[in-house]
C-alpha cells in the first residue's frame, strides 16, 4: 500500500538552517537564528500552510528545537528525520549499525517530543550501495517499524544503484533533482509507478538558481511528491510556497494521523 502523508505537501521546510551554519554548502554563510526567532520561523512556517518539515540528527540542533516549540501542533505537519549521519565536533560521523540507528531513533523520539517518527530516511554517505548492502541499517527500520516506532522508512542517497536497491522497500526516497542535475528523472518515474513517495531536496542547487523557475521545474514533474526547501526568511518561502500551490493546487492539509 502507498504511503500517503505527503501527497497534501508539495512543499516542504528544510530545517537544517535552523539547527547548523557551520561545514555547509550554501554558497554564503549564515548565522544561527536564536530561539526567539526559530521559534517565531516554526510557527509561521505552519501558518502558511506548509505541512510537511525535513529535519535529522545531522542538522546540529534542529531535531530540539522542532520538539521544543512545535511539538504541541504536531497534528499539523509530517515530519521526517534520518539515521546514519551525525555532526559532532564539526565534522559528520556515519555509523548504520543496529546499535546505532536504535540509539537515532530514541533520540529523535526524545527530542521531537513524539511517540512516532512518520518517516525516517537513510541518511546516506557517498558509499551509499555499500550502506544499503552491507550494513544493518534496512533490517533495523523495519523492525523498528514493525514495532511501532516509525510509521514509513525510506532512502535519501546519490547514485542510481543505490536508488534501485531502494525501490524494492523504501515508501519514501530523497533525491537531488533540480535543472543542472536531472540524473534523477528515470528512478523518480520508477518509484512513482511504483506508489513510492518521492521527496526531492536541493531542488534550488542549495540557493543557486532561480527559485520559481526551479520549484516550476521540479513540481512539473507528476512523479515527484514534495519539494523540501530550506530558509530562514518567511518572506521568500510565503513566494516560494505561492509557486508550488499554483502548480500543484493541493487540497487543504489533512490532520496527520497518528
Amino acid at each position: 500500500m502507498a504511503w500517503t502523508k505527503l501527497d497534501h505537501a508539495p512543499f516542504g521546510f528544510g530545517a537544517f538552517k535552523i539547527g547548523r551554519n557551520t561545514q555547509t554548502k550554501y554558497p554564503q554563510g549564515y548565522e544561527l537564528p536564536d530561539d526567539k526567532s526559530t521559534e517565531r520561523l516554526l510557527h509561521q512556517v505552519l501558518d502558511l500552510g506548509i505541512g510537511y518539515i525535513d529535519t535529522a540528527p545531522a542538522y546540529g540542533i534542529s531535531e530540539e528545537r522542532i520538539g521544543r516549540f512545535i511539538s504541541h501542533r504536531q497534528d499539523e505537519y509530517v515530519l521526517s528525520t534520518k539515521v546514519g549521519e551525525t555532526f559532532i565536533d564539526g565534522k559528520s560521523v556515519y555509523d548504520y549499525s543496529e546499535s546505532a540507528v536504535r540509539l537515532s531513533v530514541g533520540r529523535s523520539l526524545d527530542r521531537l517530543k513524539t511517540d512516532q517518527l512518520d518517516l525516517v530516511l537513510v541518511h546516506s554517505n557517498r558509499q551509499d550501495v555499500a550502506v544499503l548492502a552491507e550494513t544493518d541499517v534496512v533490517p533495523t527500520l523495519h523492525a523498528l517499524r514493525d514495532e511501532g516506532l516509525i510509521d514509513a522508512i525510506g532512502f535519501s542517497g546519490y547514485s542510481q544503484e543505490a536508488f534501485s536497491l531502494a525501490l524494492p522497500w523504501a515508501d519514501a526516497i530523497m533525491v537531488e533533482y533540480h535543472l543542472e542535475n536531472r540524473a534523477a528523472e528515470a528512478v523518480i518515474a520508477n518509484a512513482a509507478e511504483k506508489k513510492i513517495a518521492v521527496i526531492v531536496k536541493k531542488g534550488l542547487a542549495s540557493g543557486k538558481l532561480d527559485p520559481a523557475e526551479s520549484i516550476e521545474f521540479v513540481l512539473s514533474n507528476a512523479g515527484v511528491t514534495s519539494l523540501v526547501v530550506g530558509g530562514l526568511n518567511i518572506e521568500h518561502l510565503q513566494t516560494n510556497l505561492d509557486v508550488a500551490n499554483r502548480l500543484r493546487r493541493p487540497t487543504t492539509t489533512q490532520p496527520r494521523q497518528k
